[in-house]
């Protein structure tokens, strides 16, 4: 997954916080959420990056970029850190999402119950395609693509979802930030062009899968290297990738 940001600096009262510290707070979430639904009331610094697949030196130096610390034999009170990472991550309340594109995998995404746990809801469904337009998907009747301004305006839509084919969606994300959206994530195989002030997050699943084909091959052709130099390449490898991660 690839982000593109080019909108503003953070304000002066909003934590400065590094891309990756933002890209793992999510999964602290999510893991915080399990523990809370296990019935924990704190958790140690070890056990929580544990459930979030980090180490505990990466976890306590995220947390720290909130000016949150762990108390010494107790841990963390999972409330309250559930509580400031919603707060950081704006979800404090339930976001208003669009999303453009009901083929099969848009229509998939509008069935999926897990946006709302994680503070979303699908607000309206677009498609240019005029025999999908007056569907009932999960709820929600499809629009016309030419109703964006009014329905985004409606709902108080900023974030927005495109599942579009590549050759249609530039044309979408233009009309998106015409009506006022602001961020999106793009599920299209293509690049997008956007405006200062528009962040893009892409999600391209063969992509994903080519790099886990890389590591397939790699996996191959360390096996087939003798003994001693099979296990140096292996280390090499881990200690490369443990330093792109931090």
């Amino acid at each position: 997954m690839s982000q593109q940001r080019t909108g503003p600096t953070d304000g002066p009262d909003f934590p400065d916080l590094p891309e990756a510290t933002v890209a793992r707070l999510p999964e602290y979430l999510r893991a915080l959420h399990n523990l809370a639904e296990d019935g924990h009331d704190t958790v140690s610094s070890e056990g929580l990056a544990a459930a979030a697949g980090v180490n505990s030196a990466k976890l306590r130096k995220d947390l720290s970029h909130l000016g949150r610390t762990g108390t010494r034999g107790v841990g963390y009170d999972v409330t309250l850190l559930i509580d400031q990472i919603e707060q950081v991550l704006g979800l404090t309340h339930r976001r208003a999402v669009a999303l453009v594109g009901v083929g099969n995998l848009g229509h998939a995404l509008a069935g999926y119950a897990g946006f709302g746990s994680r503070g979303f809801r699908i607000a309206a469904l677009f498609d240019a395609d005029h025999g999908r337009v007056g569907e009932h998907i999960n709820g929600l009747v499809v629009r016309h693509i030419d109703d964006l301004p009014e329905v985004v305006e409606e709902e108080s839509i900023s974030i927005a979802v495109i599942a579009t084919p590549a050759h249609a969606a530039q044309n979408v994300a233009d009309r998106l930030v015409a009506a006022g959206v602001t961020s999106v994530l793009n599920f299209a195989p293509c690049v997008l062009n956007v405006p200062e002030g528009v962040d893009v997050r892409k999600v391209d699943l063969a992509i994903e899968l080519q790099i886990l084909s890389f590591h397939e091959h790699r996996k191959s052709a360390l096996t087939a290297l003798p003994g001693r130099a099979g296990q140096d390449l292996q280390r090499a490898n881990r200690l490369g990738a443990e330093a792109v991660g931090s």
